[in-house]
């Protein structure tokens, strides 16, 4: 790479790109830690990016209609902090970047959503800021359709890396995008060659741009240090109908005396000597964290040149009617409707009526019917299971390239893209991702889930077949480490409805929290048990008494989902024996931990034999048993110790002993 010609031929691009290198080298050298190979190796092409295609307005980086800046390859944070610090984002002084990967610094390691605006996802797990960005583009589309491109009409740019590209989830995620002509989506793939271990040869053979047209992608090859091909790339890939992968070539750790290509540059500080070499390089005599007045200014234009299009954005945002506008607002802010709260009651009045015996996949399915109307923000999917998590109500219309306004997704077997299309969604804005599979399945979609708590978005996971109560499908299908896995996640709200009352309370908890929730929901049909209506959602409560012990309380029996019916059935069989019994549903173990101790005190008082009955590992359930007041000599669970098996539901449940005559023995032997 000759370096001296870089400079020549484009001295004003090279001084601004050099402006990134040097703050990445120097931060990570100052911290003694980081990836400077990447910033290094991809900074002409974000300075393209910034400086002639980006919408942004750095003083106002919530703007509901910019472009969004995606940086998949995460670990090289400090282009992304560089980015934002000389084109002025509040958030990010350069004390920050002096701050590099510090304790309580906003630029942490990895990129950190929450940490400073402009930070628009988390990423570092490679592929999921690609996965996202989907989701992003999808979101766009969608309220394009539903308020006009006079107010929704923005790029999604992705920089991604070699590692980005050889995790499934890419595949899954350029699968989807192609299939739905995400046109305003564009990935710029930094092909430098190099990973941890060395060059990308050592470990793979793809074809990536071949892959990608194989998924439905335009592809644009360029010199990833030229900023004339990088700028006439993105100008085409900006007019295309298709998604757009621009490969662009570069040298990791440009400028870097012996280690520019090799994976030296890419996650260690680079040295003195080598920072002294990269420097003659460029031309750059300043010192560590100085940037000549000249280019800062530059830089700082450039963070201003898109508030000419916010202003006038807002001006066309005021001239829609009030209705609309107001409507927008609503959405963007993710305040729930206020219809909501009476579609709900309305569900749980007539299913305590009615009191149906039904699944609560399609108790669920119920609740969306009544829902979906008066949220239409909301944007259902399933990962190729509709029939089966019963997602689909019939006011949605497909989402396509043909029918945008359409707000149900036909996801494919990619419960892992997925998951990440609906974190983008969520981290967009303006609409409410739901997506169905099965709760075995949540091991497909792990990495996205957990960074649908990291981030604290509103990503609604609803995973039918929760329990060997699916039957015959067997151990492979039945989740039974599951529930304690998704619990164990800090920020998860997870909820195991009993019935169709508390599936619609789920629902209502779901859709107005901050944060992802995952309904676990049967296949089997359970019996309405919530038959006394109240306006009160009890299961926000976490845990509740749902039916009282008759005379003296001896024991408590607690479940979840559909064991709530067996620990009704042993109620009854232990008040005949004159054995005074309560019943605790518990839809939601992230609630009721959430409650005062006072209430939890209510609930779950000393002294009581406690026997526990739910259809999973027991991992967890000690906290309840033996713990909040309880004895582990009076305790006892009521559940799996391995994996299911295959048959009809009723027969494993009593194969197992999930039942109410051993939930009976159990809190009598321990009276």
């Amino acid at each position: 790479m000759d370096i001296a010609a870089l400079r020549a031929a484009h001295p004003d691009h090279w001084r601004r790109a050099a402006a990134l290198r040097v703050l990445a080298m120097d931060a990570v050298e100052a911290a003694n830690s980081g990836h400077p190979g990447m910033p290094m190796g991809m900074a002409d092409v974000a300075t393209v990016l910034f400086r002639d295609h980006l919408k942004f307005d750095a003083s106002a980086p919530h703007w509901p209609d910019r472009d969004r800046f995606v940086l998949s390859a995460g670990h090289g944070s400090m282009l992304l902090y560089g980015l934002l610090h000389l084109t002025g984002h509040a958030d990010f002084p350069l004390d920050e970047l002096k701050r590099f990967r510090q304790l309580g610094a906003r630029t942490a390691g990895h990129p950190e959503f929450g940490h400073g605006a402009g930070i628009e996802t988390t990423t570092g797990p490679l592929g999921q800021g690609l996965a996202t960005a989907v989701g992003m583009a999808m979101a766009e589309r969608s309220m394009a359709a539903r308020f006009g491109k006079q107010v929704v009409d923005h790029h999604t740019y992705v920089i991604a890396g070699d590692g980005c590209l050889m995790e499934g989830v890419s595949h899954e995620a350029i699968g989807l995008a192609g299939r739905l002509a995400l046109g305003k989506l564009v990935v710029l793939w930094d092909d430098n060659g190099i990973s941890i271990d060395g060059a990308v040869s050592l470990s793979d053979i793809t074809d990536q741009p071949a892959r990608f047209r194989a998924s439905g992608w335009e592809v644009i090859e360029v010199d990833g240090h030229d900023p004339a091909a990088i700028g006439a790339a993105l100008e085409a890939a900006k007019g295309s109908a298709q998604p757009t992968l621009i490969a662009c070539k570069t040298h990791i750790g440009l400028g870097a005396p012996t280690k520019q290509d090799s994976a030296k540059a890419h996650g260690s500080p680079l040295g003195a000597a080598e920072i002294a070499g990269a420097r003659a390089a460029y031309g750059w005599s300043d010192g560590p964290f100085e940037i000549p007045a000249d280019i800062a200014a530059e830089w700082a234009e450039i963070g201003r040149k898109g508030a000419a299009a916010r202003e006038a954005w807002e001006s066309r945002l005021e001239k829609i009617s009030p209705r609309r506008r107001e409507e927008f607002e609503r959405v963007v802010s993710g305040a729930a409707p206020k219809r909501l709260a009476g579609a709900i009651r309305r569900f749980k009045k007539e299913a305590s009526e009615a009191r149906p015996s039904v699944a609560t996949r399609k108790a669920s399915e119920n609740v969306l019917a009544a829902v979906n109307p008066v949220m239409p923000e909301t944007i259902g999917g399933s990962a190729d299971l509709t029939g089966s998590n019963n997602t689909l109500t019939p006011d949605l219309g497909v989402f396509s390239l043909e029918n945008p306004a359409g707000r149900y997704v036909y996801f494919g077997i990619r419960e892992h893209g997925m998951a990440a299309a609906m974190n983008g969604m969520a981290l967009h804005g303006g609409v409410v991702p739901y997506g169905g599979t099965f709760l075995v399945f949540s091991d497909y979609a792990r990495g996205a889930m957990r960074l649908s708590a990291l981030m604290a978005q509103r990503v609604i996971y609803v995973m039918t077949h929760d329990s060997i109560g699916l039957g015959e499908d067997g151990p492979t299908h039945q989740p039974v480490e599951h529930l304690a896995m998704l619990r164990a996640t800090p920020g998860f709200c997870v909820l195991r409805p009993a019935d169709a009352v508390e599936t619609a309370e789920a629902w209502e908890i779901a859709l107005t929290r901050k944060g992802p929730s995952v309904l676990a929901l049967t296949r089997q049909n359970l019996p309405t048990l919530r038959t006394d209506h109240t306006n009160r959602n009890l299961s926000e409560q976490g845990a509740y008494v749902l039916a009282e012990a008759e005379g003296k309380r001896q024991v408590i029996l607690m479940a979840t989902g559909s064991e709530v019916e067996i620990a009704m059935a042993a109620r009854a069989a232990l008040q005949a024996e004159g054995i005074g019994a309560r019943v605790v549903s518990m839809p939601s173990w992230e609630l009721f931990a959430s409650m005062d101790e006072g209430y939890r005190r209510k609930v779950l008082p000393r002294g009581s034999v406690r026997v526990a009955i739910e259809a999973a590992t027991g991992f967890g359930w000690d906290r309840w048993l033996a713990g909040e007041r309880g004895d582990g000599r009076k305790a006892a669970f009521i559940g799996m110790e391995g994996f299911g098996a295959s048959g009809p539901a009723p027969e494993l449940y009593k194969h197992f002993g999930i039942t109410a005559e051993a939930a009976v023995a159990a809190a009598k032997a321990l009276l």
